[in-house]
């Protein structure tokens, strides 16, 4: 069994804990490109009082805020197990990456809808629509280079894995690649939203266009958000991998001349690219107990040194079990 076998939901290539520093990479693009925007957008909002323009700026700034909770579970998330916590700190990540989402929904979603809404019934205020198309520009650049920077990582780490690049992003056990990847996506959408509410609103000189835009804009955060959310709390209260991931863990025990068969098997992530694995299996030959004790432990031991599993626990089958097959 290698740690390619492991790494995540119908892994065949690189395990995920090889992208470490590219996560890195992506959150920290990320981070400098919100906190350009975020202040670019907050000087355009202050100058111009646009309801899409206070809206756009919430959500950089929220998205800023949530790259420190990215780069906290990135550091947290990767301490290897002790005797406090025997199967490692990888939930970790999945902690600060629901404070991320729930800074998203909160700041974000909420504080935008809200202004949105106050801004209504508002009286029509003259702008300065040229240092928001420019702003928005600026940001959309920004935007745009960080979710390259997101996309490139997902598009690598899918291909190896011979899935879907949309498909790998929603299912991965790596939530700081996730995080990134649809805050930038939601805030290219948002930049376009944003454009359209100043634009109608500069051709019909009604300011409601501006401020349905600000709600539209906090409903796509808010609904980004609760992906995030849900796909966090899957993987706190502990996610199954998918049926081909289980089934290529279990070839790869079948594989090893040591294991005859196996009738159970359980697989279940305790981080990004980190499972828990508990096997019921009938050791090759006829072995007294004592030998056979001794060659169970070396093979835990053995899976346990592969990155993509934390810890192994392996016990013996009785004759009557049922034997597992992989999937053809």
């Amino acid at each position: 069994m290698t740690a390619e076998s492991t790494a995540d939901p119908q892994s065949t290539a690189q395990p995920e804990g090889t992208a470490k520093p590219e996560s890195f990479t992506t959150v920290l693009v990320a981070f400098v490109a919100n906190l350009l925007i975020a202040v670019a957008k907050t000087v355009a909002a202050l100058l111009t009082g646009s309801a899409s323009m206070v809206a756009e700026s919430a959500h950089s700034w929220a998205d800023t805020g949530n790259e420190v909770f990215l780069f906290i579970a990135d550091k947290r998330g990767v301490r290897r197990r002790d005797a406090s916590h025997p199967l490692g700190y990888g939930k970790e990540t999945y902690v600060w990456s629901m404070f991320a989402a729930f800074g998203l929904f909160t700041v974000g979603a909420v504080v935008s809808i809200q202004h949105g809404i106050s801004q209504l019934g508002a009286a029509e205020a003259a702008e300065n629509y040229l240092v928001n198309y420019i702003v928005l520009g600026v940001a959309f650049v920004l935007e745009g280079t960080s979710f390259l920077q997101a996309l490139r990582q997902a598009r690598g780490s899918a291909r190896d894995r011979s899935q879907p690049t949309l498909r790998f992003v929603l299912r991965s056990s790596n939530p700081t690649l996730r995080a990134v990847f649809a805050e930038d996506a939601a805030a290219l959408v948002g930049l376009v939203i944003a454009f359209l509410g100043i634009l109608l609103h500069q051709i019909t000189g009604s300011a409601v266009f501006d401020a349905v835009g600000s709600i539209a804009v906090g409903v796509l955060l808010g609904v980004v958000a609760l992906v995030l959310v849900d796909r966090n709390r899957r993987f706190l209260v502990g996610e199954s991998p998918s049926d081909e991931l289980e089934s290529i863990v279990l070839a790869r025990l079948l594989d090893r001349p040591e294991i005859a068969r196996v009738t159970y098997l359980h697989t279940e992530f305790v981080g990004p690219g980190r499972l828990y694995l508990v096997a019921a299996v009938d050791m090759s030959g006829d072995e007294t107990e004592g030998h056979v004790a001794v060659a169970l432990r070396r093979v835990e031991r053995e899976l346990e040194e592969h990155d993509a599993v934390e810890e192994a626990v392996l016990t013996l089958s009785t004759p009557d079990e049922p034997s597992l097959l992989p999937i053809s």
